[in-house]
């Protein structure tokens, strides 16, 4: 032994050499091997079988006794004589610092490289007395020394595993120690190949997670001599899942509570896996109150509790309800929100007529724009409140059985029209801010977010306005009278005006009836000419009142700021009317020249004479 261990580093490069071998090589050796062995068995057996034929008598056989002990010698030890490449079993005899050597049942022991013993950690494995599986590499007939090998040893036995694996559709595990093209590299014993459609039931998005992990594999197909491994993972989950499938079917039943785990999330709903059977857990379902999208509550792996609405076996399918888990709400909501009550809620929705309110999970009430303000004019509820805005409201109706609740925020304070027409009265002056002009009138601003009108015709007594932007614009600090208030149809009338006294209560004070006036012509129409007295007083020469001829139309007569003199005819405080003629004043001039005539002629010098005076009296007597 001590010269066979001399003579190792002469036969270390050979050592080497024979470590290159491939996993293929090497089953190949064990295959030659193994055939080799069955060869040279049968041939002994021939040979023994042989040379007894020959001998006929014991005493034959005694004179042959010692050929025949050497015989079966040379038979025993053949067959303790292993083949190169074959795997056996020895025992650990002693450990140096190179070797380890093994009792094989040989008559010298093998010998196999300390470095097959060192773990990851640089750590000595290798223990006199403990059972160890070799392969035999080779024999050094002349020094009767053995070369054996643990690790091709082996995966000798990684190759039978697998063949075993694959034949009796078995399993195998092994470790996924990296990502390749296509998918995954495996450690098994030996290197296989992992496709990454193969690695999961569904699609793997971090590809990264499963590297590390060590699972069981099924082999799809494997190749010994290029050493090629396909494993899958997926058709071990496929029978799994189909397993749980059919114990899952077999168990649920409808109204049952069941577990499962979310697997998909769309925006109807999420599909739950119940254990090899999805259901579906439809977005109504999932709570009483308002889900916008299920994923808000749920992600991908999620356990769930559920319960089962709807089961139909042949089609597999299964409807799924988280909220039937609870109480609805609205059995108890009439109890919890009567009429007329106070309530707290969080805005969650706006529409154009109006924002829904959650007063808990699963019970809204609807807040309608008329019912948001006593006094503004609410176009859209975003004015007013916004979503996820705390407001405070008053149940106005509540129905349960449709599930509505009908509620009014303006009802939390008192409604101003109760004690505006107190505050102030018919007849009191106010001052506010022009808030908006239309074309026909001003809005004021009061207080309590009430406006009161002035008409265009409460603006001014006496001023023809077309728009009253031609007097005010928005802002302007304005007086005004209050005229009327009515709080059935919310409304607060103002007048200007009235600041100032009606100038018609005394305009026959200041033109009476056959008074010569003078003033400017405001406009001509096919009727008569308006004439303004004074500001906001005007009066109206008809046209048969022009002139003593004939006329059909002035328009052509006059011009607009034309000054003319006519009389007063007829004044009608009531109607606002003045009746001007210019015919009567010119009637009125032509009398005069003829009673200066008449009273100006002498004593009649004859008949005629004094018959033209009489007639010319008499004319100056009629009443115009």
């Amino acid at each position: 032994m001590t010269e066979q261990l001399k003579n190792d580093s002469a036969d270390q490069s050979d050592l080497e050499n024979n470590e290159t071998k491939s996993d293929v090589d090497v089953a190949d050796e064990v295959s030659d091997s193994a055939e080799t062995l069955k060869t040279q068995t049968s041939e002994m057996d021939s040979e023994v079988e042989e040379h007894l034929e020959e001998t006929d008598s014991d005493d034959e056989l005694l004179e042959s006794g010692g050929n025949m002990e050497a015989l079966m010698d040379m038979y025993e030890e053949s067959f303790k004589r292993f083949q190169e490449g074959e795997v056996v079993i020895g025992k650990i005899i002693s450990v140096d610092k190179d070797y380890v050597l093994v009792d094989i049942g040989y008559k010298s022991e093998g010998q196999i490289r300390i470095r097959e013993f060192i773990d990851e950690d640089g750590n000595n494995t290798a223990k006199e007395g403990d059972s160890v599986e070799v392969m035999v590499e080779w024999w050094d007939e002349d020094d009767e020394v053995v070369v054996l090998s643990k690790e091709k040893a082996a995966k000798v036995k990684v190759w039978e595993d697998i063949k075993k694996a694959y034949d009796e559709n078995g399993i195998v595990n092994g470790t996924i120690e990296s990502r390749v093209k296509g998918g995954f590299s495996v450690d098994i014993g030996v290197q296989a190949f992992l496709p990454g459609s193969q690695a999961d039931l569904r699609p793997i998005r971090n590809l990264d997670e499963m590297v590390g992990q060590t699972l069981p594999f099924k082999i799809l197909k494997y190749n010994r001599k290029r050493s090629n491994i396909v494993l899958s993972r997926r058709v071990i989950l496929e029978e799994e899942r189909e397993q749980q499938r059919t114990d899952t079917l077999s168990s649920i039943q409808e109204n049952k509570v069941v577990e499962g785990v979310v697997k998909n999330i769309t925006e109807y709903g999420v599909f739950v896996d119940l254990g090899g059977v999805d259901g579906l857990l439809h977005i109504t379902d999932i709570s009483w109150g308002r889900v916008k999208h299920p994923s808000e509550l749920f992600s991908v792996g999620d356990k769930v509790t559920l319960k089962i609405l709807n089961l139909d076996l042949e089609r597999e399918r299964v409807s799924l309800g988280m909220k039937q888990l609870s109480e609805d709400p609205w059995a108890s909501a009439s109890e919890k929100y009567p009429v007329g009550s106070r309530i707290t809620g969080k805005v969650v929705s706006l529409t154009d007529y109006g924002a829904f309110v959650e007063l808990e999970e699963g019970i809204e009430g609807l807040i309608h724009v008329s019912e948001m303000s006593w006094t503004r004019k609410i176009r859209h509820p975003s004015k007013v409140v916004s979503v996820g805005e705390e407001v405070s409201a008053v149940v106005l109706d509540i129905k349960p059985e449709s599930r509505r609740i009908s509620l009014g925020m303006k009802q939390v304070v008192p409604n101003p029209w109760d004690v505006i027409s107190e505050k102030y009265p018919v007849g009191t002056t106010i001052e506010g801010k022009i808030k908006n002009i239309t074309d026909f009138g001003l809005f004021i601003g009061i207080d309590e977010g009430i406006d009161g009108l002035v008409h265009i015709s409460d603006v001014s007594w006496t001023k023809r306005i077309k728009h009253p932007s031609e007097l005010y614009k928005k802002g302007d600090l304005v007086q005004a009278i209050v005229l009327d208030i009515d709080k059935n149809n919310e409304r607060f009338s103002l007048g200007i005006k009235q600041l100032q006294a009606d100038p018609w209560e005394t305009v026959s004070e200041r033109y009476e009836v056959g008074k010569e006036i003078t003033g400017t012509v405001t406009n001509i129409t096919d009727f008569g000419v308006f004439v303004e007295l004074e500001e906001g007083i005007e009066g109206l020469v008809h046209v048969s009142e022009i002139s003593k001829e004939k006329v059909k139309t002035p328009v052509g007569k006059f011009e607009m700021g034309d000054v003319i003199t006519a009389k007063v005819m007829n004044i009608n405080s009531d109607e606002r009317r003045i009746g001007l003629s210019i015919k009567r004043l010119e009637i009125d001039d032509e009398q005069g020249i003829l009673s200066d005539y008449v009273n100006n002629m002498g004593p009649a010098t004859s008949a005629f004479g004094e018959i033209l005076r009489e007639n010319l009296q008499e004319k100056l007597n009629e009443k115009p």
